[in-house]
């Protein structure tokens, strides 16, 4: 979902690239490559943020959640999911397509100190994803086949070599973390889940806040993946008011996941009450969701639980504390995902 619009979205790279022919011409003369990196790299400061947060959750809540994977914190980008594959590679002075996007901070990518941004990459444990064939733009598929990579070479080997342009590599082992990836939307002011993933446009006006209270929105989404929403509501159908039982489930679990992270889980109550007068409140709000106020609420319940097994054991265990609002499925499948947006 995040490189097909990337382009079209940001302000610099390719502006006229959503409505240009499929060919690229070119007028070199009139492409200003110093702003085209610097939107690539507004672009990745977010995905950064989003990422190393994304981490602390599914690495924190890792000894909790019913299914994990081994992972070790590292986003590729391609240029064929760039508007102009050829004006992205120059502005990022690349001569392959692979190259680093972001490693997060406190996994094993990001504390090997080998994955800077953009950094050039000739090989994955010995496959070499600049030879998979890739459509001429906006192809997004090559992308999510390397990550697709990394993650079966981590699950068969436990391990993975990464083979950079300039003549480094880098070998990292896996630890484990709950089975949900998070990408980066190149538009739009939402936030979803899908089971899989956690998917948030770059407008969403969490980016702003503090840290601790960004990850409170992304906890929200995660929760909905943790919880198996998708499934249930496909089973049980998504009218109204089974869409905001599994909405007010995603907010009440949020301080749980923000604690297990490292994180104050109050600032998932900060987090609402500084989003929600200004996007949730009032008669306008989506009916699928409670009103703010009442969200606050049920997110402050939860805070004194958390606390108290805190410091009993150092570990607030939402699989076995967290009171259900809904029956889960009695086989819950991977493919799960749910609205939210707050």
């Amino acid at each position: 979902m995040r490189a097909p619009a990337l382009l079209c979205a940001l302000p610099a790279v390719l502006a006229t690239a959503c409505t240009a022919p499929l060919r690229e011409e070119i007028n070199w003369n009139r492409v200003d490559l110093a702003r085209e990196r610097t939107a690539i790299e507004a672009f990745q400061a977010h995905d950064q943020k989003l990422q190393d947060v994304g981490w602390k959750l599914v690495r924190g809540n890792a000894g909790i959640c019913a299914r994990t994977i081994p992972a070790v914190g590292l986003q590729l980008q391609d240029m064929a999911s760039y508007g102009s594959p050829a004006i992205a590679r120059r502005a990022l002075g690349l001569a392959r397509d692979f190259a680093v996007q972001t490693a997060a901070a406190e996994s094993p990518a990001g504390q090997s100190g080998a994955f800077r941004p953009n950094r050039e990459i000739a090989a994955l444990s010995g496959t070499d994803p600049n030879q998979w064939e890739a459509g001429a733009r906006f192809d997004w598929e090559r992308l999510a086949r390397a990550h697709d990579h990394v993650d079966a070479v981590l699950a068969d080997r436990g391990a993975l070599t990464v083979a950079f342009a300039d003549g480094g590599e880098a070998a990292l082992a896996p630890v484990p973390v709950c089975a949900t990836r998070f990408e980066l939307m190149g538009e739009g002011r939402r936030a979803v889940a899908d089971g899989n993933r956690v998917v948030i446009g770059i407008r969403f006006p969490a980016f702003a806040y503090p840290e601790d209270m960004f990850a409170g929105v992304v906890a929200h989404e995660l929760a909905h993946n943790l919880l198996g929403h998708s499934d249930w509501l496909d089973h049980h159908g998504r009218r109204q008011g089974n869409v905001r039982r599994a909405e007010r489930e995603a907010d009440r679990l949020m301080p749980w996941l923000l604690a297990n992270a490292g994180y104050d889980p109050e600032a998932a109550l900060r987090f609402m009450q500084e989003w929600g007068p200004r996007h949730s409140g009032g008669i306008l709000r989506e009916r699928s969701h409670d009103g703010w106020d009442e969200r606050a609420e049920f997110i402050a319940a939860e805070l004194p639980a958390i606390q108290a097994l805190l410091e009993e054991s150092g570990k607030a265990d939402w699989s076995v504390h967290f009171r259900r609002e809904i029956a889960p499925l009695p086989a819950a499948s991977s493919e799960q995902g749910a609205s939210a947006g707050g």
